[in-house]
Parts: structure tokens; C-alpha cells; sequence
């Protein structure tokens, strides 16, 4: 441990900030198996021995930059899906809003790596995260039959379920194709097929 790692508690959590953060951006570009200590790092411009000082190790210090990235997560899509509008409106903003689809999604990378599935601590974050939203969206929709804006043959769980899976879906083809209209053209098609018609309102 270096003396400017130990300077004072405002230094010391400016490296612990850039520990995490250089985490987060390496596990959305490389995986948790292709992040090493060394290129964190690097990444984070920290001397040799920040991440033991800072944190019990390399798992450790990954558990808080996916903790971040999935509370994130959670927050953005909360904010829309708690937004104005119908249900339908809100649905729409979710899944029409700005995404680095090219970079895919930084939660849902980590679901491709053996490491943080075969953690239960490492994936915790990740799952809840996931669950939480398709909570949300199946309320939407019961809330949208309600209103009758939906027609009480759709199932909640079943479509928000369906929602999730377009959009991790969506990003796997636009990286695949490396370009963003696959993800586009999937929204565009669930959105047409949940659209209210005449017939489903008052």
C-alpha cells in the first residue's frame, strides 16, 4: 500500500471510485473472465495493491461494480415505467429509450458468463435486477387490462416476459449484425402486437 493510497479518506475513496468504475466498463466490454486485476488496474490508473487495500480481492471489488451497474439499471427503468402515461405509453418509453445497443446490455452480459452464474453472490444482483422490471411490466399490463386498454386475455407474466426477452434478444442480434436494426425492428413488431385497439378501450 502506497502512501497516497493512504492519504486521507477523500483520496482513498477517489481510488475505490475508480476501481469500480473501471470494473463496470470492463465487465460490459470483456466479461468477468476476461477481466483481470491488471487491466482493472490499469483501467482505473490505481498502483499495484489498491484493489487488495481497497477490496478482499477481485470478486469482491466485481460484486460492487455489478451491484452499481444493476441499481442503475433498476433506476433508469423504474423512472419509465413509474413515468406519465398509459400503461401502454410506458411500456413504449421502456422500450424505445436510449440504449448503447451495440454495447449490448450490462446487466444482461454478465448472464453469459459461467463465473457470475455459478456464483450466487455474483448473480443476486443481476437476477433481482431482472426480476424486478418484469415485475413492474406485468403490473403495467394488469393495470392496462383494468383501464381496458389492454384486452383481458393477456397474461401479465407471460408479456412481461416476453418484453425482456425482446430486448436482451434484440441486443444479441444487433451485436451479431453490428448494427441496431435488429433490436429496433423487434420493438417495433412487440409494440404492434401490444398496441390498443378500438375494440380493447372503454
Amino acid at each position: 500500500m502506497s502512501t497516497s493510497e493512504s492519504t486521507s479518506e477523500n483520496g482513498s475513496q477517489s481510488t475505490s471510485e475508480r476501481l469500480i468504475e473501471s470494473t463496470r466498463e470492463l465487465l460490459w466490454e470483456r466479461g468477468y473472465v476476461g477481466t483481470s486485476p491488471k487491466a482493472i488496474l490499469e483501467r482505473a490508473g490505481a498502483g499495484q495493491g489498491s484493489m487488495y487495500h481497497h477490496f478482499k480481492g477481485k470478486p469482491d471489488l466485481a460484486l460492487a461494480a455489478i451491484r452499481r451497474t444493476a441499481d442503475e439499471m433498476r433506476t433508469a427503468a423504474e423512472g419509465v415505467l413509474n413515468g406519465p402515461g398509459t400503461p401502454y405509453e410506458r411500456i413504449r418509453a421502456y422500450l424505445t429509450r436510449e440504449r448503447d445497443v451495440l454495447r449490448g446490455c450490462p446487466v444482461g452480459r454478465l448472464t453469459m458468463d459461467p463465473e457470475v452464474i455459478a456464483s450466487d453472490e455474483l448473480r443476486e444482483p443481476v437476477d433481482d435486477t431482472i426480476d424486478r422490471i418484469r415485475e413492474q411490466l406485468a403490473h403495467l399490463v394488469e393495470e392496462g387490462k383494468e383501464q381496458g386498454e389492454f384486452g383481458p386475455e393477456l397474461d401479465g407474466e407471460a408479456i412481461a416476459a416476453t418484453v425482456v426477452a425482446t430486448v436482451q434478444g434484440g441486443y444479441v442480434l444487433a451485436r451479431a449484425a453490428g448494427s441496431p436494426t435488429a433490436f429496433d425492428a423487434a420493438v417495433r413488431g412487440l409494440l404492434s402486437l401490444l398496441a390498443p385497439r378500438p375494440a380493447d378501450r372503454p
